[in-house]
């Protein structure tokens, strides 16, 4: 890899450059050596390779963050034990059923939110999938007679469908649906973003609405399409077409780099549940000082590993690290530091007591009655 960066001089521009080459190749097996190239479509074509160059470069970003980093190696070192395989099977089939296909996550936060998600992040990926498929020539339709249809992938006929027939409709108005979803997705979450007082005070433009303006625009453009050869006999079609391209390209060209960028990797997102959540109470750790189990081994791991990689020394004098601690056992640790007190005094589950008798009551527990007693009997001394 050291040589790839001296020619390329990064990561980045090298898995581009063989991304492009492979989508080039890609095109030029399915439509046959570019004989079946659709030539309206190469504005298309040229802002999806735009596209898929910005992915790569996002992705190799991404990838290279600590914690990104962390977790993938993670996954990738328990996808590889065979130990682990029934578990990881169970957890990713959960999690890319109820997270992914379901999108449970979201239902959880309201049915008006989850809704709106469904309806945007389904019509998104039916849409780039149909898109990308006729635009690189991966399928295309081969008229065999007048009332048959054979549907080449890859060069190849896999199925004939009949010209007026129902999975034919499907095809032929697939675009349509997809595009009716993102109109009704992105017009919900545009009136949320525009009368909900709290989420209008944390929004940016650029990162929350512009992309929600621009589904709309790809998806009411290619609406109009529609509208225009089916009942208004073309009329004005050409400069529909070109103002739908116009806009499918801008939409093509931001997505790696805004909000949208969450949608093709979330996928990744099983990575979580499969390295740490996948069983409750399997491979807990317990808590260096109360013995209370509250985390996974790896995550525990991972987390030091994290820590570590982006310079941050947790390391505590006893030679534990704050991650090897329970989130209780953290806070008091914390309190005790800045008290300048390495030990408690008296009862080590109770209020911490300080040598000038400020007393901070116990995290989420009572305070001890010892405590009390204590203070009474120095009264009574008194």
């Amino acid at each position: 890899m050291d040589i790839i960066e001296r020619k390329f001089y990064s990561k980045a521009r090298f898995y581009s450059f063989v991304i492009t080459v492979l989508l080039v190749l890609t095109v030029w097996y399915a439509t046959d050596q570019f004989t079946h190239i659709d030539l309206a479509t190469l504005g298309y074509l040229l802002s999806s390779i735009i596209f898929a160059i910005g992915m790569t470069i996002r992705v190799c970003f991404w990838f290279a963050r600590p914690a990104t980093y962390q977790v993938m190696k993670r996954s990738l070192q328990n996808l590889k034990s065979a130990n682990r395989v029934k578990r990881n099977i169970v957890s990713v089939l959960k999690t890319g059923f109820e997270n992914i296909f379901l999108q449970k996550f979201i239902f959880k936060r309201g049915i008006y939110r989850g809704l709106q998600h469904f309806l945007i992040a389904w019509g998104c990926i039916g849409s780039l999938a149909f898109t990308f498929g006729l635009t690189f020539g991966l399928f295309r339709f081969n008229l065999i007679d007048a009332h048959t249809y054979g549907v080449i992938v890859f060069n190849h006929q896999v199925i004939k469908i009949q010209a007026h027939g129902i999975v034919a409709e499907l095809m032929y108005n697939s675009l349509n649906i997809f595009a009716m979803m993102l109109l009704i997705g992105a017009t919900m979450a545009l009136i949320r973003r525009t009368i909900n007082k709290d989420v209008r005070v944390t929004q940016r433009f650029e990162f929350d609405i512009l992309p929600l303006l621009l589904l709309l625009g790809a998806a009411v453009t290619g609406l109009m399409l529609t509208l225009s050869y089916v009942f208004l006999k073309g009329f004005i079609h050409h400069y529909i077409t070109v103002v739908h391209q116009i806009s499918v390209v801008f939409f093509l060209i931001y997505f790696p780099f805004g909000k949208l960028f969450h949608v093709p990797i979330r996928p990744l997102a099983t990575a979580v549940p499969m390295n740490y959540q996948e069983v409750v109470k399997v491979d807990m750790r317990a808590c260096k000082k109360c013995g209370t189990k509250y985390s996974n081994d790896d995550q525990i791991s991972d987390v030091k590993a994290i820590l570590a990689a982006q310079q941050f020394d947790l390391q505590l004098a006893d030679g534990s690290y704050l991650a090897d601690y329970c989130p209780s056992c953290r806070r008091r640790l914390r309190v005790m530091k800045q008290l300048n007190m390495e030990q408690a005094i008296g009862n080590p589950y109770g209020p911490i007591q300080t040598n000038n008798g400020i007393h901070v009551p116990g995290f989420g527990q009572k305070r001890s009655e010892e405590f009390y007693q204590v203070k009474q009997d120095e009264v009574t001394t008194k």
